[in-house]
């Protein structure tokens, strides 16, 4: 019986290829690969592992492992290249633009206020000047003594041409036979120099209504002592509680039978304070006096010299009013 010895490089073999087998049993996964044996030169010993001309090695890869050298890996299907960050690639993302700047109103330009500049003071009127209504001085003073003086009744003397004054020159202008504006011009200074005033044609005491001139005179004992501007009866035709009649003031010789001290309300309008002397007809107050007849019937004189009137009781009750 021929004995045979152990090569210990074959049983080196037997305990590598004993271990892989533990590995793969352990690891429950695909073949491991520990590291390559060599195969005696017999061939291949039952349960030894394979040579290396039918085991791939760790260094030698398998058609089924791919290998990590490309020249003798299978080849697979390329993979497009992606452009680089470098590249001339179309951006993703617009690039930021920044924002139209927003359209900006115009300030107004505003011009400073202009300062209001106080108004030039009137000159004051001096001798020999015409004067009109608000004008004022001294002038304007002796003026109005001047025409009560002669008995054309302006109030006190204040040195302010107003509408007292204005009425006094009118009726100075009445009794001159001069144009009936009002207005103290050179006519009606030479006739206020001249002394020019109405006389009494009936004489006595009482009230006198000159329609033409339309001047009422205040006369006491036959001489005049007051003069007022009036309106009277105007002439027209007008209708009243359905009927026709004509604005007239009748001439003759009447007496005072009637005073209402107020407001007294008229189917032909309102009268001021009136004192009736003819029927329906009276001296009252009015706020418009004219240069010319204007009236229904009635003497207006202007709201002051009514109370004037009043005040100096110069129309009582049973006085005579005479109308010519």
């Amino acid at each position: 019986m021929t004995h045979h010895r152990l090569d210990p490089r074959r049983s080196t073999t037997v305990l590598a290829t004993g271990l892989m087998v533990a590995a793969t049993a352990l690891s429950g996964c695909g073949m491991v690969s520990v590291g390559s044996a060599s195969a005696s030169s017999s061939g291949p010993v039952a349960g030894a592992a394979p040579s290396s001309s039918d085991q791939p090695s760790a260094d030698t890869p398998s058609a089924d492992t791919p290998s990590a050298d490309p020249t003798t890996s299978e080849p697979t299907e390329a993979t497009p290249a992606v452009p680089s960050d470098t590249a001339t690639a179309t951006p993703t993302t617009k690039p930021a633009t920044k924002p139209a700047p927003a359209p900006t109103t115009p300030k107004p330009t505003t011009k400073p206020a202009p300062t209001p500049t106080a108004p030039k003071p009137q000159p004051v009127p001096t001798e020999g000047d015409t004067l009109h209504v608000g004008d004022s001085g001294p002038y304007v003073k002796s003026v109005q003594q001047r025409l009560s003086s002669l008995g054309y009744w302006n109030g006190t003397a204040d040195g302010e041409f107003g509408l007292l004054t204005s009425q006094a020159v009118m009726a100075l202008q009445k009794a001159a036979g001069l144009g009936r504006d009002g207005v103290y011009g050179p006519s009606t200074r030479k006739a206020l120099q001249a002394g020019t005033r109405p006389q009494s044609r009936i004489g006595g005491t009482g009230i006198e209504i000159d329609k033409a001139r339309q001047l009422l005179l205040v006369v006491r004992g036959g001489r005049v002592t007051t003069i007022l501007n009036t309106s009277t009866g105007s002439g027209e035709t007008y209708t009243s509680r359905g009927s026709q009649h004509v604005a007239n003031t009748p001439a003759g010789t009447f007496s005072t039978f009637r005073s209402v001290d107020h407001l007294d309300k008229g189917p032909l309008g309102d009268l001021w304070r009136p004192r009736y002397f003819n029927g329906g007809i009276a001296v009252h107050g009015a706020a418009s006096i004219p240069g010319y007849p204007a009236s229904h019937g009635c003497a207006r004189v202007s709201n002051p010299a009514m109370n004037m009137i009043w005040a100096d009781n110069l129309m009582p009750i049973g006085s005579r009013v005479v109308v010519y």
